[in-house]
């Protein structure tokens, strides 16, 4: 069987030598949202969003018009 220096040995299984562990509690607890610290969503894309639906539905309608009449 071949020896691997990052397998928990004996009882002490617990330790991590690398930290990964550690560190990857870290980032969960870095990424978790924070209450009250609620970011105002930018109005621009929104915008842009819903005047590019209009546009669409605009162009389908005179499309269909044409295509009828």
């Amino acid at each position: 069987m071949a020896h691997n220096p990052h397998a928990p040995q004996g009882p002490e299984g617990n330790y991590d030598p690398a930290g990964s562990t550690q560190m990857f509690r870290a980032f969960v607890d870095e990424g978790a949202p924070q209450p009250g610290r609620q970011a105002a969503a930018p109005a621009g894309p929104r915008i842009g969003l819903i005047l590019g639906v209009v546009v669409a539905v605009v162009i389908v309608a005179a499309v269909a018009w044409l295509a009828l009449s």
